[in-house]
């Protein structure tokens, strides 16, 4: 499931469009100011960010041009400019200053889900090669390799498929059963926890209290990739 950050001091659009792109399976969190914004981006993974042109507090263009400044992972994010200014010049300072597509108000909610598609295909993320990091480890979804440090790391077949399941929804929990599911071959609860602590010895993580693969109360068990500041919903 994408997670969408929508940026609007219109209260009322912005409970719309969040309400939407939930609706179409999107995990969307809504805000309706910048301070708020960054408040979210520092605690949370977004794969893309749906911002507001004109904002009491911050403009969008100033915005995006401090997220483009950042030396942390959010320098990537993909970012659509909403806007009810229609002229050539205002879209190019917004290409210009950092958004990768925009949408002019009023529009339709099919267009978002079609550009937010688009920007999130385009994205840095994206054209990776699929990779995850996480500690000091790296790991291909493509290929299935996983490196720590330069150094290649052996998988067996079931961790090689738990790594691989939690990699696909990074810093979301799964429960044991939906992991047992994801297994080549049938395996118990038991057996999840057994190759979990086989895998954290693998990629570095402190078995007696894990930072990377964490064991989520109640639930199972969810990866921790480069976001530290991240909390894991869920």
């Amino acid at each position: 499931m994408k997670s969408i950050l929508v940026v609007d001091d219109d209260r009322r659009l912005t409970s719309l469009i969040v309400t939407f792109l939930k609706t179409h399976s999107y995990n969307a969190v809504g805000v309706n100011s910048s301070d708020q914004a960054r408040s979210e981006l520092n605690e949370t993974h977004f794969d893309a960010i749906i911002i507001d042109w004109m904002m009491p507090d911050e403009s969008g263009i100033d915005f995006i041009k401090w997220i483009r400044s950042s030396t942390s992972h959010i320098k990537d994010i993909p970012a659509i400019m909403l806007t009810a200014i229609g002229e050539l010049d205002k879209k190019i300072v917004g290409f210009d200053s950092g958004f990768d597509d925009y949408l002019t108000k009023p529009f339709e909610n099919k267009e978002l889900i079609a550009r937010l598609r688009a920007i999130m295909k385009r994205s840095p993320r994206d054209r990776n090669h699929n990779l995850i990091k996480f500690g000091n480890c790296e790991f291909n979804i493509g290929s299935n390799e996983l490196r720590r440090g330069l150094d290649i790391v052996y998988l067996s077949s079931t961790e090689t498929d738990l790594l691989k399941t939690l990699c696909q929804r990074p810093n979301q929990p799964f429960s044991r059963a939906d992991l047992s599911k994801k297994m080549s071959f049938q395996v118990s609860d038991r057996t999840i926890d057994v190759q979990i602590t086989r895998l954290r010895k693998k990629i570095g993580d402190d078995t007696k209290n894990p930072t990377i693969i964490k064991t989520i109360r109640h639930i199972g068990y969810a990866i921790c990739c480069n976001y530290p500041q991240f909390r894991i919903r869920g």
